[in-house]
């Protein structure tokens, strides 16, 4: 074997998808730290969270893309499991809680029940899903499990106390139903995955990660970046008022 065959190889789309998506996370990570110290003191706990989602995300995709070409290398490609649930286990929970920072940002009447709600859905979600995944249970009974976690995120943005105190306040009202429909929409990607990868088996494990890495590259990034321009407007709104 070269030395050479130890790289990441021109052919292999998957780990080049994982390389972009490291590099990105990285750059997301310096952008919205950097833009958080120019919004107003309200907004900087959101703007702190959204760089440490990209920067825990990063690190994990660092580790992700050396275990896939290994694994590539070694002709038997497999994907980085453990290494993403990790990622999530962290970076997931902390999306959730800025809809929760966003609101208190604004001064939106929420209660922390609302926090809580969120953080279990999401915790319930996630461990049913990695259950399922590395065949600890049933591949059906973790989507079950995940699914579940999943409503009551949903019916939390949507329905409940956090969707009502959203719909109540006009300056964050337009970014939380833009972080919502991603997570309605952009995150249904992930179950999708599940059912087609793992419980069908139709799908291999190259498009399974690339689909995991694109959802995470737009999930992640873009529901900063949504984050970041509600805190930037907000930010000169209150400037120009004390003008």
């Amino acid at each position: 074997m070269s030395d050479m065959s130890l790289f990441l190889q021109a052919g292999d789309f998957v780990g080049v998808s994982f390389w972009i998506v490291s590099v990105a996370m990285v750059a997301a990570t310096v952008f919205f730290f950097y833009e958080g110290m120019a919004v107003n003191k309200e907004w900087r706990l959101s703007m702190t969270v959204a760089g440490l989602v990209t920067l825990v995300a990063a690190i994990h995709y660092y580790y992700m893309r050396d275990y896939w070409v290994a694994s590539v290398i070694a002709g038997t490609p497999d994907s980085p499991i453990v290494y993403r649930y990790i990622d999530w286990l962290i970076t997931v929970p902390l999306l959730m809680i800025e809809f929760f920072i966003i609101l208190k940002a604004v001064g939106a009447k929420v209660s922390t029940n609302s926090f809580w709600r969120l953080l279990a859905g999401t915790m319930v979600m996630l461990i049913g899903g990695f259950a399922g995944e590395a065949h600890l249970i049933s591949a059906s009974m973790g989507f079950v499990i995940g699914m579940i976690g999943w409503a009551v995120i949903i019916w939390e943005i949507f329905g409940g106390e956090a969707s009502k105190a959203a719909e109540a306040n006009a300056s964050v009202k337009s970014a939380f139903n833009a972080l919502r429909i991603i997570v309605l929409v952009g995150w249904a990607i992930y179950p999708l995955g599940y059912v087609f990868g793992y419980m069908m088996g139709s799908v291999d494990a190259g498009t399974l990660n690339i689909v995991y890495n694109l959802a995470d590259f737009v999930n992640k990034i873009l529901f900063g970046l949504i984050i970041w321009n509600v805190a930037v407007k907000a930010s000169e709104s209150v400037s120009k008022k004390q003008a």
